[in-house]
């Protein structure tokens, strides 16, 4: 698949989860953009001590934070839109752990060198300098200054109030990028409630009519029972064995 096709993709499904947030959908978008975590995660565990894979680890939960809080209205990337929060959930690790970032030599030495280039540029532009043009100017390559002038940025235990990235309408904090409780619950129960659904939709047509009857419309046994035109000894039956099957069904989910 080519990397338009992808990006198609990729807004198809956030479309689509934006309407549905199915657990399915959740994970074709995880599955899609898992580079952008590897990625991430790559560049930190050359400036800390921390395994690679707990911080791949960690950089998924960023993954499903933006997911989550993504608005396909809003025109923006996916990809700038979650590198933020990915990167923020990893610092956040990396901050709870007490772990320093490491900064190789040659990087130290090429941020001594860069206070006196970007000096001089802003002298001779009249302007603040871009990283282009600081990576020009210092020998090395534009990816390279990106690395080393993050590493820099972030070598100490960073405040909640840190700037994780800046865009032309909003300002994303370390904070802004951390658990919200309240939507990881409401999350919980929204996949609860399609699971629930999901299970009666498996029982036999009689069954589902009890327990919707009893459950949903908080009617009493006999009260089921002559709209249904059964026994109430029939509806509770029908009950208890609907009950059964969807805690069998339920643990199979």
């Amino acid at each position: 698949m080519t990397h338009s096709a992808l990006r198609t993709r990729d807004m198809e499904l956030l479309v689509a989860y934006s309407r549905d947030r199915s657990l399915k959908l959740r994970n074709e978008l995880i599955e899609l953009n898992s580079g952008l975590v590897r990625k991430v995660a790559h560049q930190l565990c050359r400036q800390c001590r921390e395994p690679y894979e707990d911080l791949e680890q960690t950089g998924y939960l960023g993954l499903i934070r933006a997911i989550e809080r993504f608005d396909p209205k809003q025109g923006r990337a996916f990809s700038s839109f979650a590198l933020p929060y990915i990167r923020g959930e990893i610092l956040h690790y990396l901050r709870d752990k007490g772990t320093t970032i490491k900064i190789p030599r040659r990087w130290q030495e090429l941020h001594g060198r860069s206070q006196k280039v970007c000096k001089q540029l802003r002298s001779e532009l009249g302007r603040i300098p871009r990283d282009g043009e600081i990576a020009r100017a210092l020998g090395v390559s534009y990816r390279e200054w990106r690395e080393c002038r993050i590493a820099v940025k972030n070598r100490s235990l960073l405040s909640l109030d840190a700037t994780v990235t800046q865009q032309l309408d909003t300002t994303i904090t370390l904070a802004d990028t951390l658990p919200d409780v309240r939507i990881a619950t409401h999350r919980d129960q929204q996949e609860e409630c399609s699971q629930l659904h999901d299970a009666i939709g498996q029982l036999e047509e009689k069954t589902q009519t009890a327990l919707e009857l009893v459950f949903l419309e908080n009617l009493t046994r006999k009260e089921a029972a002559k709209q249904i035109g059964i026994s109430p000894m029939t509806v509770t039956r029908y009950v208890d064995r609907g009950i059964q099957q969807l805690e069998t069904l339920l643990q199979v989910a």
